[in-house]
């Protein structure tokens, strides 16, 4: 019986001896003897181990002798006699080592999510997203953000903000905003069953809000089908059993009236459904739903609604909050010029949107323990980008738009946008390069300090002399600009110059760099886009030496990268001036940027909203000047033309950015 099990007096599981086989069963000898009672019922004869050296063995395992017994007699009783086990048998020597994972063909479908890690157009590639844009495979990715405030805190500046930066970047961003959807299905009849999903191929035309029904006023006739989007709004005739136009006053808003808010939830809904839609079916990245969602009741039905419909998709919640009574001053001004409030008398508006305003104040929520007790990612930002407070950011996106958000600032301020002057090469019409400028060029830069030294001081005297004129509320026809710093003592700011690391991009800004009321800086990221192996060498001869590539060039020149070391295409220009642009969103001063052509092209895009698709052929020739002043309601656009004779700009009315010829860089 003992030699049967292997337990000879002579012998010790921790000691082998040379002449056996443990190969075929190792984990027998790695399973000490103990004093389990259970063994000693078989009457087996367990030996202490031997005084030995032991530091250099295993710790003595955890497991029963009684499991060690049996494993040794499962050892011994296999039909292979123990001399004729192969020493370099093939079958597993542990039942510990795992068996190979068999889940890359298609007889195991994979079970688990795919890994969703940032997408950067023209900076990230992958099978399933060869242009480095989010894929539709990818829902986690996509994010679904909501707004969050009071009305007039800036949530609608906010979002149009982002969703051009966002765009800008190439992530397919749209906004849905709830009070255009409401103001329709008020101001109009409605019918009862909507159409629950677009058609195949078919998304909605953008929401035309209706006007306000202020004092009794009727709406104006409705828009045309074409017009406005198709009309979702289900009241099941429960809400608005007559389907007749509301008054859309401050009394709309209190939260005692039922049939109201009935709408409004349902409106908030139906939008939200419309951006889903447009996330999951028409390959969108990021929906903005733009409302007060100021309840956490409100809050939680949209969270579920998303879920309920594809539990991946990202969620951010990002309010506005203004502490500054100025901030929230300039808020109401501009909101007294918008779509609920336009041609109606000014105080009469002011105060109904006041009344508004504390109908949502009674029934507000700011988010805090709530979303933070669910987990629930979110953005607060305060007075415009003060004070921003974040939580449980997860994700690129959610990230670079925290950063993003950060850098806000409203402090009036001009930004010019610029080439250099004339250079040797482009004479030549050679790409690229580093050549000087021509004596023309020179001259280029010399009327460019004159003119923009006007200008700066024109400015001042323009913007002091709107403050002088403003008043609150604003009487009609005041188009005093809605910043708070037009409360507050006007100074003369700084001016930033900035110029690319290039000889011809320098030498334009020369005289700048001799007044010290200039500030100049060169930036690397500011050079032109680098033709790799085709600098210095011009369209022609690309054709004539390189068809297919100049070909390929022609048919995509969004996404076309130029061979060769250092070879870079427009999208790779986008991603190194991601940083630029913040700096510009954050900075207080007057800005003059000399650029190069592609620069200047991806610039414009981004202040503009302007598609990267049409801008690669946007014709911004040598002499043209951009002002561009931002707004809260947008940007004040002037262009200039170089008058080469007179040595001045003159402006261009009504200026349109137009197409260039089919060869340019």
């Amino acid at each position: 019986m003992h030699s049967l099990l292997g337990l000879s007096p002579t012998s010790s599981p921790a000691l082998s001896s040379s002449s056996a086989a443990p190969t075929s069963a190792p984990e027998s000898d790695s399973l000490p003897p103990t004093s389990d009672p259970s063994s000693h019922s078989h009457n087996y004869a367990v030996l202490p181990p031997p005084t030995i050296d032991d530091d250099h063995l295993p710790p003595p395992s955890n497991q029963p002798s009684s499991l060690a017994v049996a494993l040794r007699a499962m050892n011994d009783l296999t039909e292979t006699p123990t001399y004729a086990r192969s020493v370099t048998s093939t079958a597993p020597s542990s039942p510990r080592i795992p068996p190979l994972r068999q889940n890359s063909g298609s007889q195991t479908p994979r079970v688990r999510p795919h890994a969703t890690t940032l997408n950067i157009p023209g900076m990230t590639r992958s099978r399933v997203s060869p242009d480095g844009r989010i894929p539709h495979r990818d829902v986690a990715a996509k994010l679904v953000i909501i707004m969050v405030g009071l009305p007039a805190r800036g949530k609608s500046y906010i979002t149009k903000k982002l969703q051009r930066y966002l765009s800008w970047q190439q992530h397919d961003s749209r906004i849905f905003n709830v009070g255009n959807r409401r103001r329709v299905a008020a101001g109009r009849k409605v019918p009862v069953h909507p159409k629950l999903l677009p058609e195949p191929g078919h998304l909605d035309p953008p929401v035309h809000a209706a006007s306000i029904l202020l004092n009794g006023v009727p709406a104006p006739p409705p828009l045309s089908p074409e017009q406005t989007e198709p009309e979702m709004l289900d009241l099941n005739d429960s809400v608005i059993k007559e389907k007749a136009e509301m008054d859309q006053s401050a009394q709309f808003f209190d939260p005692k009236n039922e049939k109201a808010a009935a709408m409004r939830e349902q409106c908030a809904m139906d939008t939200l459904d419309e951006l889903l839609d447009w996330l999951l079916l028409h390959g969108g990245a990021v929906g903005i739903l733009d409302a007060t969602n100021s309840t956490i009741e409100r809050r939680q039905n949209l969270v579920n609604r998303i879920k309920r419909r594809e539990p991946k998709l990202g969620i951010l919640f990002i309010e506005s909050i203004c502490q500054d009574p100025l901030l929230l001053e300039a808020n109401m001004r501009l909101k007294l010029s918008g779509p609920d409030y336009r041609d109606k008398d000014p105080q009469k508006s002011l105060d109904d949107f006041k009344k508004r305003v504390a109908a949502y104040e009674s029934a507000y929520v700011p988010l805090g323990e709530y979303e933070e007790a669910h987990d629930m990612q979110y953005i607060q930002m305060i007075d415009v980008g003060r004070k921003l407070v974040q939580h449980r950011l997860k994700g690129f996106l959610s990230n670079g738009i925290s950063t993003y958000l950060a850098s806000f600032n409203l402090a009036p301020r001009q930004i010019w946008i610029t080439r250099h002057g004339q250079s040797v090469d482009n004479e030549l019409g050679r790409l690229g390069g580093n050549s000087p400028l021509t004596e023309r060029g020179h001259y280029y830069g010399q009327a460019l300090h004159r003119f923009i030294t006007y200008q700066r001081k024109h400015w001042l005297t323009e913007q002091k002399s709107k403050m002088a004129q403003a008043t609150f509320p604003p009487v009609p026809g005041d188009n005093t600009p809605p910043y708070p710093e037009m409360n507050r003592e006007l100074e003369d700011k700084n001016f930033c110059v900035w110029t690319s690391m290039l000889e011809r991009s320098v030498d334009t800004a020369e005289y700048f760099e001799a007044d010290d009321d200039y500030d100049v800086k060169n930036w690397e990221m500011l050079n032109e886009m680098n033709a790799g192996q085709y600098e210095g060498m011009t369209y022609a001869e690309i054709a004539k030496k390189e068809p297919e590539e100049y070909a390929k060039r022609a048919k995509d020149k969004l996404n076309y990268i130029y061979p060769g070391v250092g070879g870079e295409g427009y999208l790779q220009v986008v991603s190194r001036l991601r940083d630029m642009v913040r700096e510009v969103e954050r900075i207080e001063d007057h800005l003059l940027i000399i650029g190069h052509r592609s620069v200047c092209r991806v610039l414009m895009a981004y202040f503009m909203d302007l598609s990267l698709a049409d801008i690669t052929d946007m014709d911004v020739p040598l002499g043209m000047l951009y002002s561009i002043e931002p707004k809260p309601y947008g940007i004040a656009f002037h262009a200039f033309r170089y008058n080469e004779e007179l040595g001045w700009f003159d402006e261009l009315p009504n200026y349109k950015p137009q197409k260039t010829a089919r060869n340019s860089i």
